[in-house]
């Protein structure tokens, strides 16, 4: 822990910090855990980059912290030699994510490093493109995802187009760690910047190139052409970068009764209409269901601020109700559709791969082996997928074809390598027009995958533990899980334990131990009987500890039930 006090008063006495930031922290005096709490620990980054509340201290997000992250930054890149191909850097609509753009770009530019700045908000999967487009070395982008207001982030990619991995992650880091005087950071002003070659504005150009990069991924135009004006669709950007590029796409390629939730249409950092802007919540939905109801559509869709994660409730034609799709689901849904399309159309090569988390539900594998695609199971983090596709691209074996994780995000091409929520709002409703031309709801189309693979049931059980005493929980549930593998969850019996940390996959019939082959990570997984199993980590964004879940049943009920009592168990062996 570092010596929170004497950190605090350099903030109040150095002539670097700011007057406004002063005064948040003299507002502070007196009250020592709140002081505590902000300087105890450096914001760490995680599995997105950093991630904090909004605030003055080495354990907030502010552009103390954001210079000192981006100096990192610019001093792994020149000891990579990789200066002179310049950074891209996009932000959302969050609380003071312009400003710590701007912040990031002067400091790289102070650097002798060039900085392409979006002109305004932009989506995450736009970033990931750009740096590719561009031939940058790295990218930078200003997010919090689907967090709420009080947060802000700020999430590094490497050159290949995804989100940092080893070594790199560990090798920026360092540098951000050895940077102590958050005051020797340096940094620049715009004219000076610019005069010197190192600041470039973008946008519509990337625009233009990107849109055309997901348009590139429909599969079935002939659907969309046949059924443009007999699908209604309910979109909502939850006040974040979603609302112009899902528009325009939707209307570019023929969508014509395509309604915008009007209250939550604009960008919007306090996030007005929602507790916090997540697709997952029911709360998200609240306006666009009723909208839905107004209009008789077929479909309601919600990314989140960054437009990386798609939330999704499709109509039951029997009932009339509108019934929501997990990130599992409607992962589940597009990858059939997909690989059907491109099977369809002998798309389909020898070496067809389909990509995802841990985490995320053994349907998908099901759906795979059905297409004759091998299934590639990766870390938790899209970033993970992104490398396999790099790994793809380097070795010359493996064609990607689609990829996805759980928590509502996925891919379709390889055009970026981060997941796309523009991509999976137009897939999504191609996929609802194709199967309108047989007389079926995308909720139709749920139900006979289920009968044709098995009632597979996921469920996810996030429990915040916030600050110093969460922490300790957190880390204590985990060694204690560690030191003792538990024999059977909710009645179905352990049948292997990996522990990504140690490396290890225990067959607890016989004892063998053989390395998982992924990287280093805190995380837990048990593969039960019957098909289901268990995975605990910490969460590597937010405060929390998060358990998954999977079971699979003969019908919706029955799965239900396996979930239900998994939970109980799961829930008991945690001491929760």
């Amino acid at each position: 822990m570092k010596d929170y006090m004497k950190i605090y008063e350099e903030w109040l006495n150095n002539p670097y910090f700011d007057e406004t930031t002063k005064e948040e922290l003299r507002a502070i005096a007196g009250d020592e855990n709140e002081i505590k709490e902000r300087f105890y620990m450096d914001l760490e980054f995680g599995t997105a980059g950093l991630r904090g509340v909004i605030g003055a201290g080495i354990n907030r997000m502010n552009i103390y912290v954001v210079r000192r992250a981006t100096q990192g930054l610019a001093n792994y890149i020149i000891k990579q030699g990789g200066a002179d191909k310049g950074v891209a850097i996009a932000y959302d609509s969050r609380r003071m994510s312009p400003e710590f753009a701007m912040e990031a770009a002067m400091t790289l530019a102070a650097n002798g490093i060039k900085a392409y700045k979006f002109e305004s908000l932009r989506p995450t999967p736009e970033l990931s493109f750009a740096v590719r487009e561009l031939g940058c070395i790295a990218g930078i982008n200003i997010t919090a995802s689907h967090n709420p207001p009080e947060y802000n982030g700020y999430k590094v990619y490497w050159e290949d187009g995804a989100q940092f991995t080893p070594p790199h992650d560990k090798g920026v880091t360092e540098e951000v760690l050895a940077i102590e005087d958050l005051s020797t950071v340096k940094t620049t002003d715009e004219a000076s910047a610019v005069a010197a070659g190192l600041y470039q504005v973008i946008g519509a150009d990337i625009d233009d190139k990107y849109i055309a990069q997901v348009k590139a991924q429909v599969v079935n135009q002939q659907a969309i052409d046949e059924m443009q004006d007999q699908i209604t669709i309910i979109y909502t950007p939850l006040h974040g970068t979603g609302n112009i590029p899902a528009r325009r796409i939707l209307k570019e390629l023929g969508f014509e009764n395509v309604y915008v939730v009007p209250e939550q249409e604009l960008p919007n950092g306090d996030f007005p209409t929602v507790s916090y802007p997540n697709p997952e919540a029911e709360e998200a939905f609240e306006l666009g269901l009723a909208l839905a109801k107004e209009k008789d559509a077929d479909l309601v869709l919600a990314t989140d601020p960054d437009a990386d994660r798609l939330g999704v409730y499709v109509k039951d034609a029997k009932s009339g109700d509108y019934i929501p799709l997990t990130g599992n689901m409607s992962g589940s849904l597009l990858c059939e559709y997909v690989l059907s399309q491109k099977k369809e159309r002998g798309a389909i090569p020898e070496d067809g791969q389909v990509v995802k988390s841990i985490v995320t539900t053994n349907l998908v594998d099901a759906v795979a082996k059905s297409y004759g695609c091998e299934l590639i199971e990766v870390l938790t983090g899209f970033k993970y997928i992104g490398q396999q596709i790099l790994k793809e691209e380097n070795t010359g074996y493996g064609t990607y074809l689609f990829g996805l994780e759980e928590s509502y995000g996925c891919l379709i091409g390889t055009y970026a390598r981060d997941k796309d929520a523009i991509s999976a709002t137009v897939a999504l409703c191609e996929a609802a027009a194709y199967y309108k031309m047989k007389g079926m709801t995308l909720w139709d189309a749920m139900i006979a995958i289920y009968e044709k693979y098995g009632y597979y049931k996921d469920a996810v059980k996030s429990i915040g533990l916030k600050g110093i005493e969460g922490q300790a929980k957190i880390q204590a549930i985990m060694d204690t899980l560690r030191n003792n593998t538990p024999t059977e969850v909710g009645g179905y019996r352990t049948v292997s334990a990996r522990d990504y940390k140690l490396d290890t996959i225990k067959n607890m019939e016989n004892g063998e131990v053989k390395p998982t082959g992924l990287p280093e990570s805190n995380v837990l997984y048990y593969d039960l009987t019957d098909d289901a199993w268990l995975c605990v980590r910490p969460s590597g964004t937010e405060p929390k500890i998060k358990i998954y879940l999977s079971g699979k049943g003969k019908t919706a009920a029955e799965s239900d039930e396996i979930i239900a009592k998994m939970e109980k168990a799961a829930t008991e062996l945690l001491g929760l």
